[in-house]
């Protein structure tokens, strides 16, 4: 290659990067002309104190009452003391929030030793530190209200905008009151709010990708979608939220034609590969962090055991089970009882009815059933399918997978299922017995069983206790299973017992809870000292996840003071915390009714203005100029999206639902709020993004000249582009709102802080939609 052309490319390299320099330079002039109009935005930083003040103010005035148990305090209360104890517990929410519990509790040198068992249990005389345990979740909450703020203001909103929507938030009841107990959803609602801001302070850094910014934002997005999920699984919610905006982000980037100019496919990559670590593994890895301390730190015998398998229970220490768990041999006396329900598998010499109610047969054979207490009729004897040798009848373990028959000694009949309906259940076979002579004569396969035990590997040996098994009718493959509904008078209201042909289910175990027959000078008597077994995490893990999801949605029975989430919008019932009679004093969980309203109503706003657009756009009109309709889509569209994915899922659980499950949508319902009032005021968005995006695609020319195009336009306070009468309506707008919100607020703040007690008159005038409050009369 010549001088000449080397010196060309050298000409042409320097070139491209003074261009990119040139560009470099451009968009950092215009980031601090934005730092520059932020940093004189004064009023939205004194807006910003006083709100976080009143808030503080909101949130822990009055904490101290009532010195009593509230509500779901006797749960979440309970959990932090086990968690001082080390003692293992079942619950269907992550650890992340009950962690910080019993943080708080171990700060103040609290040891655990009050279970909060009743609600009206007395924190004073049980010298429990309450106050610590509610000031956390007080604390998160006040520091909600500032957070909404700052979404709205790092989103280009107005100052009215950003105090109507944290106002509502601010001045709501139902906020209020969740985050003056020791519950969760103040953990929840603040990491959903983090979430949502951190993600709109790395959405505005996307011009500068990679930088160090960039990726601050972007972790801590992460982390704090982490702690979202990691407080209570509806947490995926705002994965989903963020999981969109991120998905029409990546999508934006795919495009050749972006105003940005076109990224490599391996620069696109590179973004990819970005947001899956800070978004999906990082979050992730959080996650899974908690519940390895959960695990660390409950290493005892609980109340939480039997939920869970013998092997995960082996894992802690002074666990019963394990310590007096002994072998079963064949000829044995034994008593089964279900592990769900704890009833006994039980018989008697009473025969089903000829006819059940619906008119069906039963085969008029002895009946067996599920009985609560101990009792002889539930003995039963193990005997081998195939009778050992008349020499060999001792010794024999017993083990998983072997075909065993189950004599009923008190009536000398063998447990038997055949082909006929259950008294309950028509697709579910019959359980009876049989006598000596058909047992081993016609009816022999019917009463053959195979046991298999749970996670068993080969043939494990069957011992009480801690074998939980799985008893499968050996001709037709159903699996002897028993529920809560009583049979009728002809059983003694006793529990139904019968043949389930979903064998995978997971109620269908059973355990040998004594074995009346051993000795208590045998050989199996004696216990040796256990070692404490181990078990790899992700299988604990996984195990839990399991007992979590399946509890979780068996949570289906009434109420009194559920709901259904059509009736949270309009706030149309609450729930009833706690009450005191003698003081007529009463905690009532009830959201701002005007708030609520307003904001509900808003919402159906911004439908029918998308709706309108849409219709308008199909026949050629176009109402919004290109930026509005952009910000209107993008941004209050956005905050739509996270009310929605908060709001509709709950549409199709099964599980019992209460008021609480509609806060983090009402939140995302206010920063809809806030920013539908700026755009019914046709405010110009921030000049900021557009002016980037010119610069980075080449379009501006001539940025240093005077007068030159639109690279040279300010980044102005809000206020200053709209002028003194649009601010002027707005302020008046913003300022009705408010002062409704703050009236609705005042009018309900005896239910809210439990006092002072209201007469029956008082009491009625708050009941707008039929309230069930307590004390009317």
């Amino acid at each position: 290659m010549s001088a000449k052309q080397k010196g060309n490319q050298s000409t042409k390299k320097t070139g491209a990067s003074t261009a990119t320099d040139t560009v470099r330079d451009e968009f950092q002039a215009v980031q601090e002309s934005a730092k520059s109009a932020v940093t004189s935005e004064w009023d939205y930083k004194l807006a910003l104190f006083f709100i976080t003040t009143i808030a503080f103010i909101t949130r822990f005035w009055g904490i101290n009452h009532p010195n009593e148990v509230v509500f779901d305090e006797v749960h979440f209360g309970k959990f932090a003391s086990f968690y001082l104890q080390r003692t293992y517990f079942f619950d269907v929410h992550p650890p992340f929030g009950k962690l910080l519990f019993a943080l708080m509790g171990w700060f103040v040198g609290y040891d655990g030793h009050f279970h909060f068992d009743n609600i009206g249990d007395s924190y004073i005389k049980n010298n429990v530190p309450y106050v610590a345990f509610r000031a956390l979740p007080a604390l998160l909450g006040a520091l909600t209200v500032p957070t909404v703020f700052l979404i709205m203001w790092e989103s280009g909103y107005t100052l009215p905008a950003a105090i109507v929507a944290s106002g509502l938030v601010l001045f709501d009841n139902a906020h209020i009151g969740q985050t003056r107990l020791i519950l969760l959803d103040a953990t929840l609602v603040f990491a959903m709010s983090v979430s949502v801001l951190s993600y709109v302070r790395f959405y505005k850094m996307r011009h500068d990708p990679f930088g160090r910014k960039w990726w601050k934002w972007l972790l801590l997005t992460g982390v704090a979608l982490s702690c979202v999920i990691s407080t209570k699984y509806v947490g995926v919610f705002t994965f989903f939220t963020i999981g969109s905006a991120v998905a029409l982000d990546l999508w934006g980037l795919l495009d050749i034609n972006r105003k940005g100019g076109a990224l490599s496919l391996p620069l696109f990559g590179k973004h990819f590969a970005a947001r899956v670590t800070g978004l999906i593994l990082v979050p992730f890895m959080f996650y899974l962090f908690w519940f390895q301390v959960h695990f660390a730190v409950l290493n005892r015998s609980g109340p939480g055991n039997d939920f869970m398998s013998p092997e995960f229970q082996e894992t802690l220490s002074d666990n019963i089970m394990t310590a007096n768990s002994v072998g079963i041999d064949y000829f044995d006396s034994i008593t089964l009882r279900h592990k769900e329900t704890k009833t006994y598998l039980h018989s008697h010499p009473d025969k089903y009815p000829l006819r059940y109610e619906d008119g069906r047969v039963s085969s008029q054979g002895q009946q067996v059933t599920g009985y609560p207490f101990n009792d002889t009729n539930n003995h039963w004897q193990v005997l081998p399918a195939k009778p050992f040798p008349e020499d060999q009848l001792s010794g024999h373990r017993v083990k998983s997978g072997d075909l065993i028959k189950l004599r009923h000694l008190v009536t000398d009949t063998y447990l038997l299922s055949h082909d006929v309906a259950s008294p309950y259940y028509p697709t579910n076979q019959e359980f009876t017995t049989v006598s000596l002579e058909h047992a081993d004569g016609d009816r022999y396969n019917d009463t053959v069983f195979e046991l298999r035990i749970e996670g068993a590997k080969g043939k494990s040996e069957f011992k009480s206790l801690s074998s939980h098994f799985k008893l499968i009718h050996n001709p037709t493959k159903v699996a002897m299973w028993t529920h809560t509904k009583p049979l009728p008078e002809w059983a003694y209201k006793q529990a139904e017992i019968n043949g389930n042909k979903n064998v995978q289910q997971t109620s269908n175990i059973w355990y040998v809870d004594e074995i009346p027959s051993l000795s208590p000078d045998s050989e199996r008597s004696k216990k040796e000292p256990r070692k404490i077994k181990q078990m790899p995490f992700l299988k604990k893990y996984f195990e839990l996840q399991r007992a979590i999801f399946y509890h979780n949605n068996a949570l289906t029975s009434s109420h009194p003071y559920s709901s259904q989430p059509i009736q949270w919008p309009f706030v149309l019932r609450g729930i009833s915390f706690w009450t005191q009679n003698e003081t007529r004093q009463q905690i009532y969980f009830l959201g701002n009714p005007v708030g609520w309203w307003i904001a509900s109503s808003v919402l159906a706003v911004f439908a029918g203005i998308v709706g309108a657009d849409q219709l308008s756009q199909r026949r050629g009109v176009d109402s919004l100029d290109e930026r509005t309709r952009s910000r209107f889509y993008n941004s209050t569209g956005f905050f739509f999206l996270a009310w929605a994915a908060h709001y509709l899922p709950f549409y199709l659980m099964g599980r019992q639902l209460f008021l609480h499950h509609y806060l983090p949508a009402h939140l995302a319902s206010a920063l809809v709020t806030g920013a539908l009032l700026e755009f019914i005021f046709n405010l110009d968005p921030v000049a900021l993004e557009e002016n980037v995006d010119a610069k980075l695609a080449g379009k501006v020319a001539n940025s240093s000249k005077k007068g030159g195009g639109p690279g040279t336009k300010r980044v102005v306070p809000a206020k200053e582009r709209i002028g003194a009468n649009g601010m002027l309506a707005l302020w008046a707008a913003a300022g009705v709102v408010m002062t409704l919100v703050i009236g609705g607020w005042y009018f309900f703040l005896p239910l809210t802080y439990g006092k002072p007690g209201l007469s029956a008159e008082e009491v009625l005038r708050r009941k707008w939609l039929g309230y069930d409050l307590h004390f009317a009369k």
